[in-house]
């Protein structure tokens, strides 16, 4: 009896190991995890020209009585002249809270289940972002009460980086680390996309709901990550530690216990750090966060601005620049696998993209009636600001934190990204604050700061640069990644 073959899909699936599987689902989980993290920040950037308009170009209802034409659809307390700086508050009171937060953040994250620790931070995310929304419905207009929700949900939103960094370290190896996690480091860009599309479907009509929805959708993600998230493949086999003894087993079925005794990083690895190059990561981070979150903060009112766009058209058209941002950070990884060069290649990005800064101002001032150059321009800067960002918050924290001196401590990998991430969210809480308070003297100012930011991320890795160039050329012994 002649036998059947299986069908081509089935052949697919079985040759596959279950570990694969596994890794495919862990990467797929905290991809959509993250990216709803990133899809609750974006509708602040987005609602922004819908608070504070040009009432003066709008229809009012007949039955109103208007005392001030030009202020009378904004939303107090924005409908003020200095309605940029308390953007730039409003942005800060979550980002300072992130910042000083995500250096708590790793060291919670090493000692408490990943599992109970990401489920937890992303149902209370999803709280304090729809509590923002409410204040539409509630009518409040208390800068004060959207300052505390913006603080809390920054300090709960670092629950996400370190927890899904170190899920997707634990799982995947080290050797197409950089193209990996470039692909999967799309997940912001994809969130600030989603965020953005979600959040103009609401801002004309009821800018609470631009809020409402993305809480919604990362406290469901939250319940999701309870019910399915495997942190590691020691939980996947089964090899439970209560007493944080580790089972490692041998090649031939057999097993033997290694009574290797969990201790989180201490201060002595992270001197370490130091010779590895962990200064120069974090403090470039800071000025290529400062210069991709002012971006994530400012550009739809930007272009609203300076286009004259409604605040929906400037939404969908600042999404360009995320686009540009998951081209640049696969880029990154793969060259940065190719080559193993993290710091020339993060600093080849970050030169060319000091210029396509300034050409993205003069196309949008320039050309804002045509679309072409300003898209053009997006997608350019996008890639080149975002990639060396990427690269450096996942495939160079990973590799320093699975770094041979810690030991076989895999899970200190959550708080080596925390220290990195919380260094760069520093500059993510600096640029927007800044970009509040120079904006009213000039949108040129603005992007000369953005400028001078990009350049000096680029100087701080000349001497990893150096190193590296110095072992292609023979002199040194090269490490790759």
């Amino acid at each position: 009896v002649k036998m059947r073959s299986l069908a081509p899909g089935i052949k697919l699936i079985t040759s596959f190991s279950r570990d694969s599987w596994y890794r495919f689902f862990i990467l797929l989980l905290t991809f959509v995890f993250y990216t709803t993290y990133h899809l609750s920040r974006k509708p602040i950037s987005i609602i922004k020209s819908q608070l504070h308009r040009n009432c003066s170009n709008v229809i009012h209802p007949a039955d109103l009585n208007i005392t001030d034409n030009d202020t009378w659809c904004d939303w107090a307390p924005f409908d003020q002249n200095n309605y940029q700086n308390l953007f730039g508050v409003l942005d800060n009171c979550f980002l300072v809270a992130y910042a000083i937060g995500m250096f708590f953040s790793g060291i919670f994250g090493e000692r408490l289940p990943l599992r109970y620790y990401l489920s937890s931070g992303m149902i209370l995310s999803g709280i304090f972002t729809a509590l923002f929304g409410l204040g539409f419905y509630w009518q409040i207009h208390s800068l004060w009460y959207y300052c505390l929700v913006q603080a809390l949900n920054g300090l709960v939103q670092t629950t996400g980086w370190p927890a899904v960094v170190a899920c997707v370290g634990n799982w995947f190896g080290k050797g197409k680390r950089g193209f990996i996690m470039g692909i999967w480091n799309s997940h912001t860009s994809v969130g600030n996309i989603l965020g953005s599309l979600i959040a103009g479907v609401y801002v004309s009509s009821a800018w609470g709901l631009s809020f409402i929805v993305p809480g919604i959708i990362i406290a469901a993600a939250g319940v999701i990550c309870f019910l399915f998230l495997v942190e590691s493949k020691q939980e996947q086999k089964g090899n439970k530690n209560k007493d944080c003894e580790l089972v490692h087993r041998g090649d031939g079925g057999g097993s033997h216990r290694s009574h290797h005794k969990y201790h989180p990083v201490i201060f002595a690895h992270r001197v370490v750090f130091i010779l590895q190059g962990v200064v120069e990561f974090s403090l470039c981070l800071l000025f290529a966060k400062l210069v991709s979150y002012t971006f994530l903060y400012w550009l739809p009112l930007y272009i609203a601005n300076v286009a004259h766009f409604d605040p929906k058209k400037a939404g969908d058209l600042s999404t360009l620049f995320d686009v540009g941002g998951i081209v640049g950070g696969i880029l990154a990884g793969l060259i940065s696998d190719y080559s193993g060069g993290r710091a020339t290649t993060c600093c080849a990005m970050l030169i060319i993209a000091a210029p396509m800064i300034n050409n993205l101002f003069f196309f949008v001032c320039i050309s804002s009636s045509a679309l072409f150059g300003p898209a053009g321009m997006l997608l350019w800067c996008g890639a080149l600001v975002n990639g060396p960002y990427a690269l450096i918050t996942t495939a160079v924290s990973a590799d320093l934190g699975t770094h041979e001196c810690l030991r076989g401590n895999s899970r200190a990998l959550s708080t080596v990204t925390a220290i990195i991430d919380g260094t760069g969210s520093i500059g993510a809480a600096v640029g927007p604050l800044l970009a509040g308070l120079i904006s009213p003297t000039g949108w040129n100012n603005v992007f000369y700061m953005l400028i001078a930011a990009d350049v000096l991320a680029c100087l701080l890795l000349s001497r990893l640069v150096y190193k590296e160039v110095r072992g292609w050329c023979g002199y040194t012994t090269r490490l790759r990644g």
